[in-house]
């Protein structure tokens, strides 16, 4: 079985960077094998679990919606109320648009639960923003216009079908 071998410490910085370039080119597996070894060193680096939540989610275009847990439990470890909504919310965004550019049967309700959530999330970040930090209004924004140019993303509709009584 193949070893890994260690990331040195002092390299920390330098993979880091390495990772958002990866993102930044498309290669997101990439990125995540980076983030992975920067964690195994330091666990809760802050910028590597960032970059890793969006390695993740990057990579839900490409089909891999496998890691949508993992992903939402990595936002989940963010050090602020703030950070912890405002990249859940990137979470469901992304799973939302992944899912609707799918296709399939019921890919538009499906969608939009997940851009609601999505959108809940940075209303919560919103609340709570550092300061001069628009960014969770942005997506919030970000999300209605979603909604407003594809207007087959709505809620399942229930269909009732009345009992007769005698």
């Amino acid at each position: 079985m193949l070893e890994l071998k260690p990331l040195s410490p002092d390299r920390i910085p330098a993979a880091l960077e390495k990772a958002v370039r990866y993102r930044l080119l498309n290669e997101p597996v990439g990125a995540e094998s980076i983030c992975r070894d920067i964690l195994l060193l330091d666990p809760e680096h802050h910028d590597a679990l960032i970059a890793l939540l969006l390695s993740l989610t990057d990579q839900f275009s490409q089909g891999r919606t496998d890691q949508f847990d993992e992903a939402k439990k990595i936002a989940a470890r963010l050090k602020s109320e703030y950070e912890q909504s405002y990249y859940l919310g990137i979470v469901y965004e992304r799973r939302a648009k992944a899912r609707y550019r799918s296709g399939g049967p019921e890919c538009g309700p499906i969608a939009h639960g997940w851009i609601t959530k999505a959108m809940e999330c940075f209303e919560q970040a919103a609340s709570r923003p550092p300061p001069d930090d628009d960014e969770a209004v942005l997506r919030w924004n970000t999300c209605a216009r979603f909604l407003l140019q594809h207007p087959d993303v709505k809620p399942a509709v229930e269909t009732y079908t009345p009992v007769e009584l005698e």
